[in-house]
């Protein structure tokens, strides 16, 4: 275990290059300047974490913060102004500009009814930012309860009242291929060390790979489109009408 957490923090280390293996996603700070770019007003983050798009609003923005308890409090460490659930928010009706929900939906047992919510909170031209991932392993077990195709998540947020404006996929087809076969190879090496096993002396092979796949992902986008079947997620906006 104690290797294995090594691991984790030379990982964390290496995040902005193409050793690790999540290195073709996009980055958190370039999520917060598209964030900063369309957030107006008072702005509710549901699973805000760290607060970490906070830092790069703009000025006239008033932040609310919002976590849950169990994941948000024990998996991240959380600061939010608020612990509550998605689905049963604890605001008024019509009283906040900007919904932000990042990587949330996946991780919530009534991702309709929170998505009601949304639109319940949000004034009359309000906006909702959403991401959300597609192709991508599972994570913070237990609490990973599902994953949407764009359409399915179309279907959601209109049934909840809120027009889609903007959909977009988060990864091009070629880094979302590298990304998946990253992350199974980091994946299987950490298996290997946290259990001790004869095969993590395959480790260096693996690392080596991982900068092979990114970095052949990463040229490979550059030289042909993108096929919209297959994309590690999805970037949403909609509106109150």
């Amino acid at each position: 275990m104690r290797a294995g957490f090594r691991m984790r923090r030379l990982a964390s280390v290496l995040r902005r290059t193409p050793l690790h293996p999540q290195w073709l996603l996009e980055n958190r700070a370039a999520t917060a300047r598209r964030i900063a770019s369309l957030a107006r007003g008072r702005v509710l983050d549901i699973g805000c974490s760290d607060r970490w798009i906070e830092a790069g609003l703009p000025a006239e923005c008033e932040y609310i913060g919002l976590d849950y308890p169990v994941t948000g409090g024990k998996l991240y460490g959380a600061r939010p102004e608020v612990f509550a659930d998605a689905s049963s928010l604890p605001l008024a009706d019509r009283v906040v500009d900007t919904v932000v929900m990042l990587e949330v939906l996946e991780h919530l047992r009534q991702p309709s009814r929170a998505l009601r919510e949304a639109w319940r909170v949000l004034r009359p031209g309000g906006r909702l930012m959403l991401t959300m991932p597609f192709l991508y392993p599972l994570h913070d077990a237990p609490h990973d309860y599902q994953r949407y195709t764009v359409h399915g998540l179309c279907r959601d947020l209109q049934a909840a009242g809120l027009r889609v404006d903007v959909v977009t996929p988060s990864l091009g087809s070629a880094e979302t291929a590298g990304l998946i076969a990253c992350l199974a190879l980091g994946g299987m090496a950490l298996e290997a060390i946290e259990g001790r096993r004869i095969s993590m002396l395959w480790t260096p092979l693996a690392a080596a790979a991982i900068v092979a796949i990114n970095l052949g992902a990463w040229t490979v986008a550059r030289m042909l489109p993108s096929w919209g079947a297959l994309t590690a997620g999805y970037w949403l906006q909609a509106s109150k009408p």
